[in-house]
């Protein structure tokens, strides 16, 4: 409980005596090319494999004369809109940008440059962690997006090279019984996903003490805490919006 009323306390004073505007701009800009687009390859690679293998064991389980071919990408498609891709790349997005956060504060506060900054007047918390939660907010759900995409899409390729379903059949069980509300839920879920994965993530490296093991150990427990918010927020948020 203390960590958590300290995670918020945390959270409030990014929002008092905050910088000019201008000068998170630039700052968002960069975090959004680290955060957003230096992830676009580990997120592509995992989404198409992870639309191929959910198409072929999809095919595997469902061998029924009774059940339509079509059902297969009906399945994968819901699975990949509703959990596969803004969970399973939001657990990877902890590991990936979460540990980079949580390591890069936690130098910053080891060589005192963050006490550097609050000597000058600056408030640190705003001035280094508000723009990566806006980056991480902006970029993730483009992530989810474009995740979708590609599982969708290797399943499709997948079909295709193994015969376990017509590329006919697999175009149409993802345009039937669709509901749009999936990708706004989707879409829903990323945007807490990164406000959850870059405020734990910061909050973590910034009150890192001791020294180059130290650094270590707080980058291990951002990704361990971030993906317990993650499943948590997951869970809390699919009883909300789907019941």
């Amino acid at each position: 409980m203390k960590n958590l009323g300290k995670y918020f306390i945390f959270l409030g004073s990014m929002f008092r005596n905050r910088e000019p505007f201008h000068t998170y701009i630039k700052n968002t800009l960069d975090e959004m090319i680290t955060i957003g687009v230096d992830s676009i390859f580990i997120v592509a690679i995992i989404s198409t494999f992870m639309g191929a293998v959910t198409t072929v064991q999809t095919a595997y389980n469902l061998i029924s004369p009774w059940i339509q071919d079509y059902v297969v990408s009906n399945v994968v498609r819901d699975m990949t809109m509703l959990e596969l891709s803004p969970s399973i790349i939001a657990l990877v997005f902890a590991g990936k940008v979460g540990s980079n956060i949580a390591s890069g504060l936690g130098t910053m506060r080891i060589t005192e440059q963050i006490d550097a900054l609050e000597v000058m007047g600056i408030n640190s918390t705003s001035y280094l962690v508000l723009p990566k939660i806006v980056a991480s907010m902006i970029t993730f759900p483009l992530l989810v997006t474009l995740s979708m995409f590609l599982s969708i899409y290797g399943g499709f390729i997948t079909a295709q090279l193994t015969g376990v379903i017509s590329g006919e059949d697999y175009l149409y069980g993802i345009r039937v019984d669709f509901n749009p509300f999936i990708v706004t839920f989707a879409l829903i879920k990323a945007v807490a996903f990164a406000f959850l994965v870059a405020t734990v993530s910061s909050f973590r490296g910034f009150y890192t003490t001791g020294g180059a093991l130290e650094v270590g150990q707080s980058s291990t427990k951002a990704v361990t805490s971030s993906c317990i918010a993650i499943l948590a927020a997951d869970y809390l948020l699919s009883q909300l919006l789907l019941t």
